[in-house]
């Protein structure tokens, strides 16, 4: 596969990922990469501290630079932009917490009535450092995993009813497909010559006229889509049988055991 076909994949399946050679994140299974980064996010809401989530937030974003396929646009956001995005919360919800909260703790700065002390610092930094954890560990699979990977293993290894797997994804699949269709029906625009004009106005004029078709041919593909799976017999039987298998493997499973015991260790040392 050459690199031109590899950047033709917007969120490749574990199978093209291999056939790509893509980086080891995009071949991991789903359920692992959504278990691990899972565990780690509810365990972040339980300590007060800034150095057990930071440092989750620095072991994502440190699996995602080297595990996932990004631009370097994308690594330079994570490298520089995530430090920046954390320092920024840190001072500005340090400035919204109340004073009184943080009684008898040093005092960092004064102006007038209002003063801003350590403990505020401490608590902005614990609170910024969670929410940087939320998005990187949001990153490590959801920047890796398709959606019909996704699916496939919640009903083949989770056993949730292919039912509402198929249907969900049937949905999730409309975005793109409206995204076509709005590309197609502003090149007609294009081709015939019609000028909405410019400015906000033009806007609003643009949008307003590809409503109405985006809407009909919602419409059209939706009892498509329903003929379709109505067609193949969906929801005749209680279990189907798969065409895409998506198998959970000892590389999965390691990967999944490998970054538990990374995070217990982080809080392990985070608590000590």
């Amino acid at each position: 596969m050459t690199e031109t076909t590899a950047a033709g994949v917007d969120r490749p399946t574990m199978a093209q990922a291999r056939a790509l050679g893509l980086p080891f994140l995009h071949r991991l299974h789903p359920l692992a990469k959504f278990g691990a980064s899972t565990v780690a996010l509810v365990a972040v809401f339980f300590v007060d501290t800034p150095f057990i989530p930071g440092a989750i937030a620095a072991l994502a974003f440190a699996l995602v630079l080297v595990g996932a396929r990004l631009t370097w646009l994308q690594r330079a956001l994570i490298v520089v932009g995530a430090p920046v995005l954390a320092a920024v919360l840190i001072v500005t919800l340090g400035i919204w917490i109340d004073p009184k909260l943080t009684v008898g703790t040093p005092t960092i700065l004064q102006i007038g009535d209002w003063v801003f002390r350590r403990g505020a610092l401490d608590l902005s930094a614990a609170t910024s450092m969670r929410l940087t954890a939320i998005v990187a560990l949001s990153l490590l699979g959801g920047a890796t995993t398709a959606g019909s990977d996704f699916v496939r293993a919640l009903v083949q290894q989770l056993h949730v009813p292919y039912r509402f797997g198929y249907a969900g994804l049937a949905a999730f699949r409309f975005v793109p497909r409206f995204k076509r269709e709005l590309a197609i029906i502003r090149q007609a625009h294009r081709a015939r010559g019609i000028s909405f004009g410019r400015g906000p106005v033009g806007w609003v004029r643009r949008q307003l006229a590809s409503l109405v078709p985006l809407i009909a041919a919602a419409m059209r593909h939706a009892d498509r889509v329903a003929l379709s799976m109505d067609a193949r017999g969906f929801g005749y039987r209680p279990v189907r049988t798969e065409r895409h298998q998506v198998p959970f493997r000892g590389v999965d499973a390691a990967f999944l055991i490998g970054f538990l015991v990374a995070v217990a260790a982080i809080f392990v040392v985070g608590l000590v």
